[in-house]
């Protein structure tokens, strides 16, 4: 074969190649096929890298944690605030004043969280958000949970919009006992759409197109990501603030 032949096949393998491989970093990122939840954002024992702050990933997706410590809280009483407590758009707001508007539940137990959907109203960076928290069991979020510490409480679910029939976000919060009180860990993951039937995430063109990486480069930014990690900060300052009084009036109960 012709010397110039060979270049001229060469480069065109080489072109394909790169097309292909654009392609692939388009749809699925820098690391296609792989997962970047990574569970122990939420579950590792003492604290992981990133604690407070937001980050892009290689998928494009948005990561969103922020570390809120709660003296004289425990993670029993986080538990009994969800599960329990919070019942009207008045106890709502009393967990974040100024940015919590409206509440209501679906599908709510008494005493369970998982199978419930929150729906409420509230600012998120200056703007009305109309939302729908899907509470899942926490292993469809983290994967199969190691062996949590005594007074651990974790909570997880799929975040999507109130009106439309669709899923953007995952969450976890991640609630452990300290001595002196108890700390959260929120971790959302910004940029994961799938459609919503009843409760449960189905596959759709939405969710084909939405979770590529160009997409969530496209549509996902950064202060939006900022915007989320201010507001977990923010409510579950005054989350911690109230709980502690709250919790010894409703039940009789106290911290240690």
């Amino acid at each position: 074969m012709p010397l110039s032949r060979q270049k001229g096949k060469t480069m065109k393998m080489v072109m394909g190649f790169l097309a292909g491989a654009v392609l692939v970093i388009a749809i699925w990122g820098w690391a296609p096929f792989s997962d970047t939840i990574d569970p122990d954002d939420a579950l590792a024992p003492g604290y992981d890298r990133l604690e407070t702050g937001v980050e892009r990933l290689s998928d494009g997706t948005y990561h969103v944690s922020a570390l809120t410590r709660m003296p004289g809280v425990k993670a029993e009483m986080v538990k009994w605030w969800f599960t329990d407590f919070l019942q009207t758009s008045e106890h709502y707001s009393w967990w974040h004043p100024t940015a919590h508007v409206w509440m209501d539940w679906e599908n709510k137990t008494p005493g369970e969280i998982v199978g419930a959907s929150h729906l409420v109203q509230e600012y998120i960076g200056g703007e009305m958000q109309k939302l729908r928290i899907q509470f899942v069991p926490p292993e469809q979020v983290l994967g199969a949970l190691p062996d949590l510490e005594e007074g651990t409480f974790v909570l997880c679910a799929w975040a999507g919009l109130l009106e439309e029939p669709i899923y953007v976000a995952k969450m976890c919060h991640v609630v452990r006992d300290r001595p002196w009180g108890a700390e959260m860990r929120s971790n959302f993951w910004m940029g994961h759409v799938a459609r919503r039937e009843g409760n449960e995430a189905v596959a759709s063109i939405e969710g084909l197109l939405g979770n590529t990486a160009l997409a969530r480069y496209f549509l996902l930014d950064e202060e939006a990501a900022v915007d989320l990690m201010t507001h977990a900060i923010e409510e579950m300052g005054y989350l911690s603030d109230l709980l502690p009084e709250l919790y010894a009036s409703e039940t009789g109960a106290a911290s240690d």
